[in-house]
């Protein structure tokens, strides 16, 4: 069996000599050192032995295998730093070269804006209407009937509204107002939620108006909620949108779905209040209509109007970035110009 051993270790020897790849290593230790290799098979032959052949026997194979694994460690060693240096003169890098630039996307001004806007009223105690509340295909029902628009009103008219052929009295909304319809048929007060999303009006398409656009609607609905509490609410909203120093007001409205109704104005930053054709002339651009939910819209979801009370806002997303950013033409938006885009 000595002789047995000496004749492995050459073999072995002469086989990790010859060895020119990692593999190579791999596969000698499977051979000679592995469980069901030849040095594991003269371990299980020691049985057989006289106790002095097993103790001389055994510490030679001992002794042939630490050899071994030292062998095959420093062939392994010079193999790898053959490859890795191999490795290194084929895929160098010349850092001298000039990089290569990737083009990176930018979020929308549009969606950007909403983002800001969502993220003023959450922390003013708001939470976000679900999708499923907030349709853009729309009933009659919820786009007009609920908010106590009349059936002879204006607004109804094929001129301003975009009715659809999928089937009678549905229509593509033309305010994201029909959203607080379904949260209060869904939810008694205390009601706290805002509603962003497209709207689609029939008019004509010129720098302040486009027959597509975005809007965010707002409701608040709780026992005591008063005028002073809107004011509060879209005055502290104006403070952190444009700042400290921008000049705003509230006038008196119209709206069918609400009582008393006021609308707000920023002065116009185009022209700092002195006119220009984005703001026809006014100095002041109008941002949102808002007021106190009408007792008939309150009575339609049945939430009585004697127990609660409450306000509702909607305000153009275009024309507050508008304002924000100094932009004069709504069109901008939709143009998919690069270089308009590039600013944001």
């Amino acid at each position: 069996m000595k002789t047995k051993l000496e004749q492995i270790y050459n073999d072995a020897l002469k086989d990790i000599e010859n060895a020119n790849v990692l593999n190579d290593i791999d596969e000698i230790k499977l051979n000679y050192l592995s469980r069901k290799g030849e040095l594991n098979s003269i371990r299980k032959n020691l049985k057989n032995l006289s106790d002095d052949e097993k103790r001389t026997v055994g510490a030679l194979a001992n002794e042939v295998t630490e050899k071994l694994y030292a062998a095959l460690d420093a062939k392994y060693d010079k193999l790898y730093r053959a490859e890795l240096d191999k490795k290194l003169q084929t895929e160098k890098i010349d850092l001298t070269l000039d990089g290569k630039y990737y083009p990176q996307g930018k979020i929308h001004p549009i969606t950007q804006t909403i983002n800001e806007i969502t993220e003023i009223f959450q922390k003013l105690g708001f939470s976000l209407v679900p999708q499923e509340h907030s349709p853009e295909v729309e009933t009659e029902y919820y786009n007009f009937d609920m908010l106590n628009v009349p059936k002879d009103h204006p607004a109804r008219d094929m001129q301003d509204t975009f009715y659809c052929t999928l089937a009678e009295n549905i229509v593509l909304r033309s305010q994201t107002s029909g959203a607080q319809i379904h949260v209060m048929e869904e939810q008694k007060p205390p009601i706290r939620v805002i509603a962003p999303g497209r709207v689609y009006r029939n008019e004509s398409v010129n720098a302040r108006k486009n027959n597509f656009f975005h809007q965010i609607e707002g409701l608040y609905v709780d026992k005591g909620i008063t005028m002073g509490d809107l004011k509060g609410v879209l005055n502290e909203f104006t403070r952190l949108y444009f700042g400290e120093n921008r000049p705003t007001r509230f006038r008196s409205s119209f709206f069918p779905f609400t009582e008393p109704s006021v609308e707000i104005d920023v002065q116009c930053i185009m022209c700092q209040g002195k006119g220009c054709r984005t703001c026809s002339g006014t100095g002041w651009l109008e941002i949102l209509g808002a007021g106190m939910v009408d007792v008939n819209v309150l009575k339609g979801v049945g939430v009585d109007p004697d127990v609660y009370s409450g306000f509702a806002f909607g305000m153009g997303v275009e024309r507050l970035a508008m304002l924000k950013y100094a932009i004069d033409d709504i069109r901008l938006f939709f143009n998919n110009d690069i270089r308009f885009l590039k600013q944001f």
